[in-house]
C-alpha cells in the first residue's frame, strides 16, 4: 500500500473557477499520497452545490477505494470531472468520507 498520511489543511482552502469563489472551507483535510501532489479535501457543506453537477464517471484507487465525480459548473462552460469523492473509503482513510477535492489543475485551489 502507498504511504497516505492525512493532516488538517494548514488554513483556509479556498477553490475558484472561472473567477468565482465555489469552495472554502477552515475544516478542510489535506491529504500526502506518495508519488502525488497533496490534495485538499473539504466537507461538502462548504462547497457551493449550486457549482457542482453529479458525472457518471466512477474509479477504483487501490489506496482509498471508489471515486465518484462532478464537473464543475461555471460561467461559460462545465469543467467536466473536476471534483470527486469517496463516500466509503477503505480502511485507513475514512477522515475523507464524503468529502470533496477539486483538480487543483483545472480549478484554482489555494491555502490562505
Amino acid at each position: 500500500m502507498a504511504k497516505i498520511e492525512i493532516r488538517p489543511a494548514a488554513g483556509t482552502v479556498v477553490v475558484r473557477a472561472g473567477g468565482a469563489v465555489i469552495a472554502e472551507s477552515t475544516a478542510a483535510l489535506t491529504l500526502f499520497e506518495e508519488g502525488y501532489a497533496p490534495v485538499h479535501y473539504m466537507p461538502r457543506d462548504d462547497a457551493g452545490i449550486t457549482f457542482l453537477e453529479a458525472s457518471d464517471k466512477r474509479t477504483t484507487c487501490p489506496h482509498k477505494g471508489e471515486a465518484e465525480y462532478y464537473h464543475v459548473i461555471g460561467k461559460s462552460q462545465p469543467i467536466r470531472d473536476a471534483a470527486w469523492s469517496y463516500p466509503t473509503p477503505i480502511n485507513g482513510v475514512e477522515q475523507i468520507a464524503g468529502m470533496i477535492a477539486f483538480d487543483a489543475e483545472r480549478t484554482a485551489v489555494e491555502v490562505l
